[in-house]
């Protein structure tokens, strides 16, 4: 095989710290290269040197050497590397809403991208955009190409930037996390257009990602990264079934298992330490417990919910109605735990937010203790915050960067007026902070001075201040890596058990929501699919549409 790209002995350091310690791997013609490992791992920031774009003011390229063509493309310039990037080496960035530009049409960019680097004129530069629409399988390639990124799916951005990354018929594409925030249909779909594609073109390919099940279904061959070093690399098949390095297995094994459902999953530091919890929830406990749960009242019962929007048209066209949750009912018992799943835009976070009052419903009742909440009163709906909280998919932006974290867990307190005094208030907010995993220290950091996973710890901190009954968890962990996502939902369930929480646990990530869930709710298109025993769900799936979404599932080798 012939080699497009060698990496030698690389090392990068960022504010005088190294992130990269003396790496070297090959990526031959025709391949598709996986790079896995968790965030500060060095994934992306290698992958970023190779088109010089490291951030110039605080990192530095402290030894080793790129060769792509025959030329060090760590000794390039600014300009020179204008040549290369988009035109010889393109990327696929990991969310596509912040790397499009908002104020023009999804037509225009990828046009940008075809004049600068091709001799191309007007009329047929738009011919070649239509058809690379429709290599990257979007439906009606003529809307998106007058469409702004804000009137497509996230799938269908991610299609877009798809196209932008090929236009130009690159010789190496770097996908980096391009799923990441993907449903996993729509996820699955992206891993066969990228393999499709790089089968059509014979471009070699990088794929960056956390997840190893994910990976083992679209490379040739596997880099491990951790903490800056390449702890393990080989075919994606031995890999996958012969690890050698703990770590490598820690990846494997800290996913939530759809055969058998642990009482805490381990992390990676378990591994790491030989210490992985084992102990099974068996059956018969779940029974039991099922059979405490629901011989109570519930405490939640949505009624023939619905929830429409209305577009008003234009002069001479009729207003329109979507319906997002279409005569949706279901009870949800205290101590229980319901998953919530389906594609995007199938109404999941609509009907959260209905539940939470965020965005009333259009017909149908929510009672909450017997208490119809639709028909509350402004003031008597800030009395029911105390009760019905939510925790964020993105901590970072819920978190006000001006406050101290300490302050943002009081500041609820402050407004429902719990405790008696701010000595009272620091007192529990100290507590608090110790029950999520963080020591008093953190009391008077800010927010950006906290990891991904520590902001979610924060977030839920904040969330359990008041004491509530019933918690939304809205895609609370699809953004974090596998073993910060296995210590939130340890956490997450830790807390249950101590305070009696009961949540709506909202996910596109089918593994972590069976592994979560007591009952199970598949939406589709508004309405209700399927409602039953989440593991009955899982084993014996009824209609095709649930089929399909575990059938999407990334299961590895």
């Amino acid at each position: 095989m012939l080699k497009i790209l060698e990496v030698k002995n690389l090392s990068i350091s960022i504010v005088s710290r190294t992130i990269i310690k003396n790496i070297s791997y090959n990526l031959y013609e025709n391949e598709i290269l996986g790079i896995v490992g968790e965030s500060g791992s060095g994934k992306s920031v290698s992958s970023l040197a190779i088109l010089g774009l490291l951030p110039k003011k605080i990192s530095k390229i402290n030894s080793g050497s790129i060769i792509f063509n025959n030329q060090d493309l760590t000794q390039l310039q600014s300009k020179e590397f204008q040549k290369i990037r988009g035109n010889k080496i393109a990327m696929i960035f990991q969310e596509p809403m912040s790397s499009l530009n908002p104020s023009l049409t999804c037509g225009e960019q990828v046009q940008e991208i075809i004049s600068q680097h091709l001799i191309i004129e007007k009329s047929k530069a738009k011919q070649e955009i239509i058809s690379l629409f429709e290599k990257v399988k979007l439906p009606n390639p003529e809307r998106v190409y007058n469409a702004y990124p804000h009137e497509i799916s996230g799938g269908q951005k991610q299609r877009v930037m798809i196209a932008m990354a090929i236009a130009c018929k690159p010789d190496i594409l770097i996908a980096d996390e391009p799923t990441t925030a993907l449903d996993v249909t729509v996820q699955q779909d992206i891993i066969k257009l990228l393999k499709s594609i790089q089968s059509d073109t014979k471009m070699s390919v990088i794929f960056i990602t956390h997840d190893l099940s994910l990976i083992s279904e679209i490379a040739n061959r596997i880099l491990v990264m951790y903490k800056g070093e390449i702890v393990e690399q080989g075919r994606a098949q031995t890999i996958f079934r012969e690890p050698k390095h703990l770590y490598t297995k820690a990846l494997i094994n800290s996913r939530p298992s759809l055969d058998s459902r642990l009482k805490v999953l381990p992390t990676i530091q378990d591994f790491l330490n030989n210490t992985p919890k084992t102990e099974i929830i068996t059956k018969e406990q779940r029974k039991k417990n099922h059979k405490k749960i629901y011989s109570k009242p519930p405490i939640l019962e949505i009624v023939n919910i619905e929830k429409e929007y209305f577009n008003k048209g234009g002069w001479f066209s009729k207003p329109e109605t979507f319906k997002a949750v279409n005569n949706v009912s279901f009870k949800l018992y205290e101590g229980e735990t319901l998953g919530l799943v389906g594609e995007s835009g199938c109404g999941k976070s609509t009907l959260g937010n209905a539940i939470l009052q965020l965005d009333k419903a259009t017909a149908g009742k929510i009672l909450y203790k017997g208490e119809d909440i639709t028909k509350l009163k402004t003031y008597e709906i800030k009395r029911l915050r105390k009760e019905i909280q939510i925790i964020f998919q993105d901590p970072y932006s819920s978190l006000n960067p001006r406050i101290p974290v300490g302050e943002a867990i009081m500041e609820p307190m402050r407004v429902h007026k719990l405790y008696n005094s701010e000595d009272e208030r620091k007192e529990k907010t100290i507590d608090i902070l110790n029950r999520v995993g963080l020591s008093e220290d953190y009391f008077n950091r800010y927010p950006h001075e906290f990891s991904g996973g520590q902001r979610q710890r924060i977030g839920i901190a904040r969330t359990i201040a008041l004491q509530p009954k019933l918690i939304v968890c809205d895609e609370s962990v699809s953004a974090l890596d596998i073993s910060v996502q296995a210590q939130v939902l340890n956490l997450l369930n830790e807390l249950k058990e101590a305070f009696g929480f009961t949540y709506i646990f909202i996910s596109h990530d089918l593994a972590v929501v069976k592994y979560m869930s007591d009952q199970l709710l598949v939406m589709n298109k508004g309405k209700i699919e399927e409602l039953d025993d989440a593991d009955a769900i899982y084993s014996n799936p009824k209609k095709e549409y649930t089929k399909k979404l575990i059938h999407a599932i990334p299961k590895g080798l």
